[in-house]
C-alpha cells in the first residue's frame, strides 16, 4: 500500500486538472459551433492526462538522477529523492507510459480524422510524437531543456496553443479565430503555474545547476515576470469576451479575476519561498475555473 501511494504520489495527480483546463475550454468552443462529439473529447481528455503522467514521471526521474530533488528543495519530495521508487523502476513506468501515450494518440488521431484528412492524421502524428518528446525532455538528458530556462516556451506552447488550438481542429478539422485568444489565455496562466514552481525552487535550482527562467531573472525581475504573464491572461481572456460578446453569461469567468489580483498581491509580499507553494494549487485550479466558465459562458 505504502508503495502505491508513493506511485500515486509520483504521477502529481493535484497537477491533472490543469492539463486538461485547454481541452475542456476548446471543447466548449466546438460545441457552440455544433462540432462536439463525445468519443473525440474522451479521447482527448484521457491522452492529455496520459502526457501530463508522463511529463511528472520524467520530471521526477530526471530531477532524481541529477541531485536536483535534494534536501535544500521545498517542495513535496519527490519519488526518487524519498528512496522508495529506484531509477530503474522509474524508468519502466515512463516506458509503459510511453506506450500507453502513443495507442491513445493515436486512436484519437484516427478517431477524428478516420482514413481521410492525410495532412491532418500527419500534422497530428508529429504533434503527438513531438509532446512525448517534450514531457520526457524536460529534465532528462544532458540537453534538458528544464535546465535551460526554456520551460516556459513549451508549457505555453503545448498547455495553451497546442491544448486549446490543436483540441478544437480534432473536431472541426480546421481552425477558427475563436481559439486564438483562449489559448493565449490558458498558455499563459499555465506558464504562470510553472514560473510559480520555479519561483519557488529558486534557490535549491541554482544550486543545483538547473537553470531555469527564475534562476537568470532573480528574485525581483521574477515576480515582474509573473505579473506579466498575469496580467497578459486576463487582459487576452477579456479581449475574447469583449470580441464575442453576445450575453452578460458570456463574462461568468471573470469572477475568476478576483482569484488572480488577489495571488498577484501575496506573490508581490511574499519573502519566504516556502510560502509560494500553496499559491501553486490555487494558480492552477483558477486557471481550470477560468477555463471551464469561459467555455460554459461562451456557449450559454
Amino acid at each position: 500500500m505504502q508503495k502505491f501511494s508513493t506511485w500515486i504520489s509520483a504521477m502529481r495527480l493535484r497537477t491533472l486538472p490543469l492539463s486538461i483546463s485547454g481541452i475542456i475550454l476548446a471543447s466548449c468552443l466546438a460545441h457552440y459551433n455544433g462540432l462536439f462529439e463525445w468519443p473525440i473529447f474522451v479521447l482527448a481528455i484521457l491522452t492529455t492526462l496520459s502526457f501530463q503522467i508522463l511529463s511528472n514521471l520524467a520530471n521526477d526521474y530526471g530531477d532524481g538522477v541529477k541531485g536536483t530533488d535534494n534536501d535544500d528543495r521545498i517542495g513535496p519530495e519527490r519519488a526518487i529523492q524519498s528512496g522508495k521508487i529506484t531509477p530503474d523502476e522509474l524508468l519502466h513506468a515512463i516506458k509503459i507510459n510511453v506506450l500507453i501515450c502513443i495507442a491513445l494518440a493515436f486512436t484519437l488521431i484516427f478517431q477524428a480524422f478516420g482514413s481521410q484528412n492525410f495532412l491532418l492524421t500527419l500534422v497530428f502524428f508529429v504533434l503527438g510524437i513531438s509532446s512525448i518528446v517534450a514531457a520526457i525532455r524536460y529534465t532528462v538528458g544532458g540537453s534538458a531543456y528544464g535546465y535551460r530556462g526554456l520551460g516556459d516556451i513549451f508549457v505555453f506552447l503545448f498547455f495553451g496553443l497546442v491544448s486549446v488550438i490543436g483540441c478544437y481542429v480534432l473536431y472541426a478539422k480546421t481552425i477558427d479565430h475563436v481559439v486564438f485568444l483562449p489559448a493565449f489565455s490558458i498558455g499563459l496562466l499555465s506558464t504562470g503555474v510553472l514560473n510559480l514552481n520555479n519561483m519557488r525552487d529558486r534557490i535549491s535550482d541554482g544550486k543545483s545547476k538547473k537553470t531555469t527562467l527564475a534562476v537568470k531573472l532573480g528574485a525581483n525581475k521574477v515576480k515582474q515576470y509573473h505579473f506579466f504573464l498575469i496580467i497578459s491572461a486576463i487582459i487576452t481572456s477579456a479581449l475574447f469576451g469583449i470580441l464575442y460578446y453576445t450575453t452578460p453569461l458570456n463574462l461568468i469567468y471573470m469572477v475568476a479575476y478576483i482569484a488572480l489580483i488577489f495571488h498577484l498581491k501575496k506573490v508581490q509580499k511574499n519573502v519566504d519561498p516556502k510560502l509560494l507553494d500553496p499559491e501553486l494549487k490555487k494558480l492552477a485550479l483558477t486557471t481550470v475555473l477560468l477555463a471551464v466558465l469561459m467555455g460554459l459562458g461562451h456557449i450559454m
